[in-house]
């Protein structure tokens, strides 16, 4: 993902110099949101979407992302950004506002940008919406998030999704918030959407809470399984996407046995790693891109059913 899809040279540029996809080219295209290093954009890359601009501030990730998305614009904060024609807009919005360690001050802490990402949302008016954030926002701003998302036109469903449910050896519970335009789904259609669900393949709400609940099933093996992930994390090398759905329920739908590889063995000192802890904050700020390529996925197998 070196460079913009073939299909973007037919498209038209705007200030922002980002290209805006065609009418006549493939529908996958991605605007990723507080990036941080590349969480998102790894998971689009896997799962068939091509991100087409980033946005983040923080100069160690800025660097990661330049170095690893050598194609692909980083548009910095995203205050100064404006709407950018897409399908798919993907944002790990900042989670101290909401995080049991911090005050939980909500929308009212200087690091609340959720109404940032809404305001781009709206602007960009893409198919889907794919949040991340800490459990600890469930019980103090997830229903204004979903509503915020209703008023612009969107179906949102949440979902709780630990990291061992695609095969970490590790629990790292996050909520994610999938949401899709309801006019879109009018329009092919032409039934009423049902709020807060996920569109399944009929389009009928039966289908999104199917949907739904075989993740949520999927994320509780994952749960159940965390532990036995850890003793076989070294059974097998990591040649497919990670999740381990062919041996042991992950979320992915992947059918060849994959593993994490185990932590190599560098104690608890820096042992010379340079910018050691730079790696650990990008760490701690990153989402877990295999749980993201499992819902990617399965807005593309919904939307070519």
């Amino acid at each position: 993902m070196s460079s913009a899809p073939p299909t973007m040279v037919e498209s038209t540029q705007d200030v922002t110099g980002v290209s805006a996809p065609s009418p006549c080219s493939p529908s996958r295209f991605h605007l990723d949101l507080f990036s941080g290093i590349g969480g998102f954009a790894l998971a689009a890359r896997r799962s068939g979407w091509s991100t087409i601009a980033l946005s983040e501030i923080e100069p160690y990730a800025c660097k990661i992302l330049a170095k690893n998305f050598p194609g692909v614009p980083n548009l910095g904060d995203i205050r100064a950004l404006r709407g950018i024609p897409c399908d798919l807009v993907t944002g790990g919005f900042p989670c101290q506002p909401y995080s049991l360690a911090g005050k939980r001050r909500g929308a009212s802490d200087d690091r609340a940008l959720w109404p940032e990402m809404l305001r781009v949302i709206g602007e960009s008016q893409p198919r889907w919406v794919l949040g991340e954030n800490v459990p600890g926002i469930i019980s103090l701003e997830l229903d204004r998030v979903l509503s915020d998302l209703e008023s612009l036109g969107y179906s949102a469903w949440p979902v709780v999704l630990p990291a061992c449910a695609a095969d970490a050896a590790h629990r790292r519970d996050r909520v994610w918030i999938v949401a899709h335009s309801t006019r879109r789904l009018d329009e092919r259609s032409g039934s009423q959407p049902n709020q807060r669900s996920l569109p399944g393949s009929d389009g009928k709400e039966n289908g999104s809470v199917a949907d739904a609940d075989r993740l949520n099933g999927r994320a509780r093996t994952g749960r159940e399984n965390g532990a036995q992930a850890r003793h076989d994390s070294q059974a097998l090398s990591d040649d497919g996407c990670g999740c381990g759905e062919g041996t042991r329920g992950g979320i992915c739908g992947a059918t060849q046995p994959a593993r994490w590889l185990a932590e190599p063995d560098v104690g608890r000192v820096a042992n010379g790693i340079p910018r050691r802890m730079d790696r650990l904050r990008g760490l701690g700020n990153a989402i877990v891109p295999q749980v993201a390529e499992a819902l990617m996925r399965e807005m593309l197998r919904m939307e070519n059913s």
